[in-house]
């Protein structure tokens, strides 16, 4: 799954669903002028297209690679047959859903309630939780794209961390220096979402 690799567009009609493993995907909300923002991160805890088992076949919103890495694909007949047998595999996979529908509400309210500064952490923390170290390979122009912000701004949040000593930026590659440190400059969002998943599966998100 190499990085910027569109998964699926908006309207398309999934045949085929994704399970990371060493790969995050960003889920998105596209408008008509083409301009978008990130409304949930999918990494090796969870699936790619719900809404192929939730009964929508196809979706309202683009999901991209964003940090590139391995995964696995699986066939939607295979996917839906397992899920309509009512066994373990439903059961993991609407659990999946609600902590997912966690992550897109709280992210709405962030959005909303939150500073840049705040929600740029909360970001941060969550490739944290599905990435394999502590550094990122992003640029401030794809998170600003993400955030649905403009690049100066998470250049001047980016400069901000770095000078607390909570991370190192350079060259597109965030280093995390610091992480409880993020957490305790973060909003509440990121212990509500985070909390969710280790509730819901808690045996796949990485402490």
């Amino acid at each position: 799954m190499p990085l910027g690799e569109v998964v699926y567009e908006s309207g398309a009609t999934l045949s085929r669903v994704y399970f990371p493993t060493t790969a995050i995907v960003s889920l998105l909300y596209v408008l008509d002028n083409g301009a978008s923002a990130e409304i949930a991160v999918v990494g090796h805890e969870g699936i790619v297209g719900v809404s192929l088992f939730m009964g929508g076949m196809s979706t309202s919103g683009r999901a991209v690679v964003q940090s590139g890495g391995q995964g696995f694909r699986l066939k939607a007949n295979i996917l839906q047959q397992q899920f309509n047998q009512a066994g373990p595999v439903l059961h993991l996979l609407l659990r999946y859903t609600q902590a997912l529908i966690t992550q897109m509400g709280q992210s709405a309210v962030c959005n909303r309630h939150h500073s840049l500064d705040q929600r740029l952490c909360r970001w941060l923390l969550l490739r944290l939780d599905r990435s394999r170290g502590d550094e990122l390979v992003m640029t401030q122009e794809l998170i600003a794209n993400m955030l649905g912000v403009r690049r100066e701004g998470v250049t001047e949040c980016a400069l901000n961390l770095q000078r607390a000593g909570l991370i190192r930026y350079a060259r597109g590659r965030i280093s995390v220096l610091d992480r409880a440190g993020l957490e305790k400059r973060t909003c509440e969002c990121y212990a509500v979402v985070k909390n969710e998943y280790d509730r819901l599966l808690p045996q796949n998100i990485a402490t």
